[in-house]
């Protein structure tokens, strides 16, 4: 059963009943719930609706929440099966995932782990690198999106049967993310936190690179380079010559696939990280920044056709604006103007014009 579903009369029995201790600002609502925002009326307002709704006996579930003397209260069907946890899910997922990053991990070292699945033994350095990096990304999200009372799943993992075995993760909000502030820590917070993992595990993995002749390896893919790269190939091979090249481990393959994805969530468009964070900075002017983003993946399509898949995939699935938040005018803090810079540096190292080339 879906909010669509909600008796109307019930969620306007509660909007009545909430009124009398809430001063009602906004309204919104996801697939299985709705949303109430707005300020209470005095100190006790938030105790006394607690104490109030704690004695509804029906078929909802109203949860009030009290962010910064502000109040949340969502309301929905107390047995809403799409609405709890699928832990098996998220489990399932991520198996199948170590398994098909393994799988390719141990192709990369020439390896065919079939039938014999010993094999796929060679391809836990690949494999672990990835999926820490992935993880960490998502965890940051979900620990942040927690910590300013917004509901969000755990990590989806998606296994695909690509030379690295996946199309990534991602998390889901349930609930509306209420001011500028919190929708900049979720959206940097991942890119940030995967970021820390992408760097140790460049330079482990470089470590464990070679140095070969330019051409020597026939049939090889080109790697395209970004700031963080050229920087940490300088510090690890500072004597490559002009007719070497670094063949990357698995490990430091595994930390270029991280820098290239934190590039590609940091685009700022839509509900992209780097969209949260430019919405969050600069609010109604993130479409203006957002569209011109957008246009400029049409020259990078030339130099490689990733970017016109990935412009492709932002207008049907992601959309290039971001949608309102419920307080637009709350001022952002300065330490999260600072974390939003941040982010900016990050985007600028780890973009890649040229992402593969043959």
């Amino acid at each position: 059963m879906t909010a669509e579903s909600v008796n109307g009369e019930q969620i306007r029995e509660v909007e009545r009943r909430l009124a009398s201790y809430l001063d009602i600002s906004s309204k919104s609502k996801s697939k299985n719930a709705y949303f109430f925002h707005g300020l209470w009326h005095d100190e006790d307002a938030y105790h006394q609706a607690q104490r109030a709704f704690d004695q509804t006996n029906n078929d909802l579930n109203i949860r009030i929440q009290k962010q910064n003397g502000k109040g949340l209260v969502r309301v929905s069907f107390d047995e809403e099966a799409g609405d709890k946890p699928k832990y098996w899910l998220h489990a399932l997922l991520f198996l199948l995932t170590v398994g098909t990053t393994l799988f390719a991990g141990a192709l990369m070292e020439g390896v065919m782990p079939w039938p014999d699945l010993t094999g796929l033994i060679h391809g836990v350095p690949f494999s672990a690198t990835l999926l820490i990096i992935l993880g960490t990304h998502e965890l940051g999200h979900y620990i942040t999106a927690r910590y300013h009372n917004v509901d969000a799943t755990l990590p989806y993992f998606i296994p695909a049967p690509t030379f690295i075995g996946t199309f990534g993760a991602f998390i889901k909000m349930k609930s509306p993310i209420v001011h500028r502030r919190a929708l900049l820590d979720i959206g940097a917070a991942g890119p940030i936190a995967g970021f820390v993992m992408t760097v140790p595990a460049l330079f482990i993995g470089l470590s464990m690179s070679t140095v070969v002749e330019v051409g020597a390896v026939e049939g090889s893919i080109q790697l395209g380079d970004n700031l963080f790269m050229w920087l940490a190939t300088q510090v690890m091979f500072p004597d490559l010559g002009p007719s070497q090249e670094v063949m990357l481990s698995p490990v430091a393959f595994a930390a270029w696939i991280g820098l290239l994805v934190t590039a590609l969530n940091l685009l700022p468009i839509g509900q992209l990280d780097g969209g949260h964070i430019a919405y969050a900075m600069f609010g109604e002017k993130h479409t203006w920044i957002a569209r011109i983003a957008f246009v400029a993946l049409i020259p990078l399509s030339f130099l490689s056709m990733n970017w016109l898949v990935w412009a492709i995939l932002i207008l049907v699935l992601i959309r290039i604006q971001h949608p309102p938040i419920l307080e637009q005018d709350t001022p952002l803090p300065q330490f999260q103007r600072i974390i939003g810079w941040v982010s900016l540096a990050i985007f600028v190292g780890s973009f890649i014009p040229q992402p593969i080339s043959m």
